[in-house]
């Protein structure tokens, strides 16, 4: 059976994280989570008030951990899930989560970004000549690395998939898992 490594932290998004996490399984893949300990992640639930010129938060669901960033063997996966929220401003200064995501990059497996998840590979040169979606108010983050924003729900480049946010989860579900099948089913051929 294949298998994702979901890596996030506290400050995820709920919906950023919880509807990738369902939707591999219900594709047939196992999912591991990935963060710092194995404390469970506190996950957050961003709403878009009108009162508000930003988004507003409140705590969300604790998500369980499989395995803490330093213990993860790449080797064991075949997809990698970023998702989006505060959580990848703070992850992507992680070693391990460094030596994670550019594994998965240097062997071209599928890689699923939801909304601020592309910080993490951004801030590596990762996404340099890449067409990437994300949370619109860091496309100029994105442009700096050097990749091209593309302001839709589902966007796939080669290895990688990618979405502005939770709205987007109906497409973005299914290309997701149309890469990562296409994935399984070339590795096996």
């Amino acid at each position: 059976m294949p298998r994702a490594l979901l890596l996030t932290g506290d400050a995820a998004e709920e919906l950023d994280t919880m509807y990738p996490y369902y939707r591999v399984q219900e594709g047939g893949w196992d999912v591991d989570v990935s963060s710092r300990t194995m404390r469970d992640v506190q996950l957050v639930i961003h709403e878009f008030d009108p009162n508000s010129d930003a988004y507003v938060e409140k705590n969300g669901r604790k998500l369980p951990v499989d395995v803490p960033w330093a213990e993860v063997d790449v080797e064991r996966y075949d997809a990698l899930i970023i998702p989006g929220g505060r959580a990848p401003e703070w992850i992507r200064v992680d070693a391990d989560v460094r030596r994670i995501t550019e594994h998965f990059f240097a062997r071209n497996l599928p890689i699923a970004l939801v909304c601020h998840g592309a910080q993490v590979p951004a801030v590596y040169g990762l996404l340099k000549g890449r067409r990437t979606a994300c949370f619109p108010p860091i496309t100029g983050d994105m442009e700096n690395a050097g990749a091209t924003v593309i302001d839709a729900p589902d966007v796939v480049d080669g290895n990688l998939v990618s979405c502005r946010g939770w709205p987007d989860m109906p497409q973005f579900g299914r290309a997701m898992m149309e890469l990562f099948a296409k994935s399984v089913s070339s590795a096996s051929a």
